[in-house]
C-alpha cells in the first residue's frame, strides 16, 4: 500500500526512493509486523482466554507432562500471526504483483481452516476437529487454485518444469501435470509444519528459518542480473516475496515472545497450516520446491517419523517411536523440552546451510 502511493513520488523526492528499494521494504515489513505481534499479543492472549473454557485440549495418550504443564494454555495464536503479516505485507509489498496476492491466498486460506479446526477443538473440548478428509479437500482446492495462478504468472519456459538443485539447464517436464505438484508442495508443508508444532517454540523458529532462506531466494531469483551470476531460473516478478518473507520473519518473532516456554498462547491449526502453506507457496513461486525439502528437512523427518509409524503399527503391530512425531519420541525418552527444542532449531539451521548451498553463491 505504502509502496504504491509513494512510488508516483519517488521521482520527485529523493527521500521517497527508498521505496522503490525491495531491500528497505523488507526490512520495513520485518519491523512493521513485529511492532504489531508485540502491540496486540498480549489484549488478543487475554481474549482468547477468556474465551477458551480451559484452553487447548490436550491429548490424554501423549506425555503426560503436558497434561501439567501445558493444560489451560490457550491456542489460537496463529491469528495474531496472520494478523501482523497481513497488515505488514498490505503496507510494504507492491500489490500490483500477482505473486504477492497469491501466497497470501494460500496463507490466509490455510489459516482459515486452521482456524476452523482450531474452534471446534475448542468448542468441543476434544482433540478432532475438521475431519482429515474435510482439511486435505480444501487445502487441495486452495493449493491448485494458486497453482494455476502462478503457473499463469510465470515465463511459458518455467511454468510446468520442475527446476534441480545445483543444475540450471536440467528442467524436469510435468506438463499439464504441474499444478499437482505444485500443490501437493504446498499441502505437504502445511501438513508437516503442523505435525512439527508440537513443543514450545519448537515449530515457529524453524519457520523463521526456512523464511529467512526463501526471503533470499526470492530476491536473488527476482533479480535476472542476480539470478544469471548465481546460474539460478529468473522468475520475473517473485522478488516481492522477500517482502512477505520478511513480515512472516517478523510476525513470527513477535509471536515468539509469547510463545517462548512456558507459553503463554499456542499457535494451533490456524498458525501451522497457514505457516507451511506459505512456505510452500513461496517455494513453488520462485522454483525452489525441492530446496523446501532441504530447508525444512525437520519438518520432513517429523512427518517421515509418523508416516513409518503408522505404517508399521498397522503392518506389525509394533511401533518404531515410542510415540510419533519424533519430537515426542525424545521426550518419552527422557529429554526436556528445552532440550528437544533447541537441538532442533539447530538441526533446522544446519539445514538452512545446506540449502543455501545450492545457491553457489561464489
Amino acid at each position: 500500500m505504502i509502496f504504491n502511493l509513494l512510488s508516483p513520488l519517488a521521482d520527485e523526492f529523493i527521500m521517497f526512493n527508498l521505496i522503490r528499494y525491495t531491500t528497505f521494504r523488507a526490512g520495513a515489513a520485518c519491523m512493521t509486523a513485529l511492532f504489531v505481534a508485540l502491540a496486540f499479543g498480549p489484549a488478543l492472549i487475554r481474549f482468547l482466554r477468556a474465551r477458551q473454557n480451559g484452553g487447548q485440549p490436550i491429548r490424554e495418550d501423549g506425555p503426560q507432562s503436558h497434561l501439567l504443564t501445558k493444560k489451560g494454555t490457550p491456542t489460537m495464536g496463529g491469528v495474531l500471526i496472520l494478523l501482523s503479516l497481513s497488515v505488514s505485507t498490505l503496507l510494504w509489498a507492491d500489490l500490483r504483483n500477482g505473486y504477492v496476492w497469491a501466497v497470501l491466498m494460500v496463507t490466509l486460506g490455510y489459516g482459515a481452516l486452521g482456524f476452523a479446526d482450531d474452534w471446534l477443538k475448542v468448542t468441543k473440548r476434544n482433540t478432532k476437529g475438521v475431519s482429515g478428509r474435510q482439511k486435505l479437500i480444501t487445502q487441495a482446492l486452495i493449493g491448485l487454485a494458486a497453482a494455476l495462478w502462478m503457473a499463469w504468472l510465470m515465463p511459458p519456459h518455467l511454468a510446468d518444469k520442475l527446476a534441480v538443485p545445483f543444475f540450471k539447464e536440467v528442467l524436469i517436464p510435468f506438463s499439464i501435470v504441474f499444478p499437482a505438484l505444485a500443490m501437493l508442495v504446498m499441502m505437504g508443508a502445511s501438513n508437516a509444519v503442523n505435525l512439527t508444532d508440537g513443543l514450545d517454540g519448537l515449530a515457529i523458529v524453524p519457520v523463521m528459518i526456512a523464511a529467512g532462506v526463501f526471503a533470499l531466494i526470492a530476491y536473488l531469483v527476482g533479480n535476472r542480473i542476480f539470478a544469471d551470476y548465481l546460474q539460478l531460473h529468473a522468475v520475473p516478478g517473485s522478488g516481492e516475496l522477500a517482502v512477505f518473507c520478511s513480515a512472516l520473519i517478523g510476525a513470527s518473532l513477535g509471536f515468539l515472545w509469547f510463545n517462548a516456554p512456558p507459553a503463554a498462547v499456542f499457535m494451533g491449526d490456524t498458525g501451522s497450516l497457514a505457516l507451511g502453506g506459505a512456505l510452500g507457496a513461496v517455494a513453488v513461486a520462485t522454483k525452489h520446491e525441492v530446496v523446501l525439502a532441504i530447508v525444512g528437512g525437520l519438518f520432513v523427518v517429523e512427518t517421515v517419523s509418523v508416516i513409518i509409524q503408522v505404517f508399521w503399527y498397522k503392518r506389525t503391530g509394533k511401533r518404531v517411536f515410542l510415540m510419533a512425531p519424533l519430537h515426542h519420541h525424545f521426550e518419552k525418552k527422557g529429554w526436556a523440552e528445552p532440550t528437544i527444542v533447541i537441538r532442533f532449531w539447530i538441526i533446522a539451521m544446519v539445514l538452512a546451510l545446506i540449502g543455501l548451498s545450492t545457491l553457489k553463491i561464489r
